[in-house]
């Protein structure tokens, strides 16, 4: 692309030359002729007024007086009546320009000049003319080169930038180039390169908070599954299958979450259920870990309520919360619920040396653990609890509490006490 921007740029100059130029020439070679008839014209009459203002006093022409009176290179001849002719200067060889001026008392002076010294002066202008277009000539390269630089330099660092978003690396680089076409490609490059950032970072996200959210009931399942192995009772084998398969529906439900938030964290499908199901299920479900690390898991608090959520997601908050106590945390774990206006709280507490103070709020962020773990559960359950409309909050560092805040239920209107209002 270089190449040819020079190259149809110095094409461009050179044709402009070619017909300026030559026209140029031409109109400088008529005018320096039509320049010298004119002087030698004037010449022979300046001579011819001499020689009349000489012969009026009758005073002699010589050769010598006249020859005073011209330049050097120049021939002339006075013819006066009744005298042999005076000739001034050498009679120069070859082509000529000729002029005769007649005078007033007969005479007539002629000048001849050599056409040598106009076809000298047409090669000074052309050499002018020459050197000019060789100026012209550089000049067009050098800024054809500059601009093929100024064009062909952003195309390279765009293609540049291609081909790493092609490589995986979709960091954007936010150079301009002054030029506004190239500099509305570089703007789409980067948008591009921003949304498949996004993209990648989501599938990342997706892919973290997946292995995350599946270890737990995938582990669960597991250990039911060696029950069922190990056992030749056939009601035990029905009862273990009946729980895998809730948990297969369990985790079901996470990866349909999973997938959900990732296309839209907005998207919810909260439905009316009951609270006290999703406890139960998890206390069943985390029991049998507990006792194995020598503590307990209880709840506590008002019973029979029911919640605006999400029973999947619900679950998967509350089994984050319970399993950041069991690895983080100390002592008896309880659950506790409680009602505060229009809203349902569940909240988990141990009795651990709680969050780190320099943590903070920042414990919900990812990548943030006050341990050797992923720091992914909490985020994820907030994100979770977000996503239903409800929300996910450290109430107290020390003792650690974690409340989720879901709503309730709308009463229900009696329709007979309706009635009674509307007859009234």
């Amino acid at each position: 692309m270089r190449r040819r921007l020079i190259q149809s740029t110095l094409a461009v100059v050179l044709v402009v030359i070619a017909v300026f130029g030559v026209s140029l020439v031409i109109v400088e070679t008529r005018t320096i002729t039509e320049t010298a008839k004119e002087r030698v014209e004037s010449e022979a009459v300046r001579l011819a007024s001499i020689v009349d203002s000489r012969l009026l006093v009758e005073d002699k022409v010589t050769a010598e007086i006249i020859g005073d009176q011209m330049p050097e290179d120049r021939y002339a001849v006075v013819r006066i009546p009744g005298k042999p002719p005076i000739e001034v200067g050498s009679k120069p060889d070859g082509d000529v320009i000729s002029a005769t001026a007649p005078g007033e008392e007969g005479e007539t002076v002629t000048v001849q000049e050599p056409r040598s010294s106009v076809t000298r002066e047409v090669a000074r202008t052309l050499l002018i003319i020459g050197f000019v277009a060789l100026l012209a000539v550089i000049a067009a390269v050098l800024l054809a080169i500059r601009q093929a630089n100024r064009l062909a330099s952003p195309l390279t660092d765009l293609a540049e930038t291609a081909e790493r978003l092609g490589s995986g690396d979709p960091r954007p680089r936010h150079r301009r180039y002054g030029v506004p076409e190239l500099d509305r490609v570089a703007d789409v490059l980067d948008a591009s390169a921003e949304r498949i950032a996004r993209m990648l970072t989501a599938e990342r996200r997706l892919a973290a908070d997946a292995s995350h959210q599946l270890r737990t009931p995938l582990t669960a399942l597991s250990m039911r599954l060696e029950e069922i192995t190990v056992t030749d009772d056939p009601d035990t084998v029905k009862e273990e299958a009946t729980i895998a398969l809730a948990q297969v529906e369990r985790l079901t439900d996470v990866v349909e979450r999973l997938l959900t938030n990732s296309r839209d964290p907005r998207t919810g499908s909260a439905v009316t259920f009951d609270l006290d199901e999703v406890i139960k299920q998890q206390l069943a479900e985390w029991r049998p870990a507990y006792r194995s690390a020598g503590r307990a898991i209880v709840t506590s608090g008002k019973r029979s309520l029911r919640a605006v959520g999400t029973p999947g997601a619900v679950a998967q908050v509350l089994a984050a919360l319970i399993e950041n106590s069991l690895m983080h945390g100390g002592g008896t774990v309880a659950l506790r619920t409680r009602v505060t206006g229009n809203q349902v709280v569940v909240e988990v507490t141990d009795e651990g040396p709680g969050v780190p103070a320099e943590l903070g709020s920042r414990i919900f962020e990812r990548a943030i653990s006050g341990r050797n773990s992923t720091g992914i559960g909490l985020a994820v359950a907030r994100d979770l609890a977000e996503a239903d409309g409800g929300r996910l909050e450290m109430l107290q560092a020390k003792p650690p509490v974690f409340g989720l805040f879901l709503s309730r239920t709308p009463p229900q209107k009696d329709p007979d006490e309706e009635s009674r209002r509307t007859v009234r």
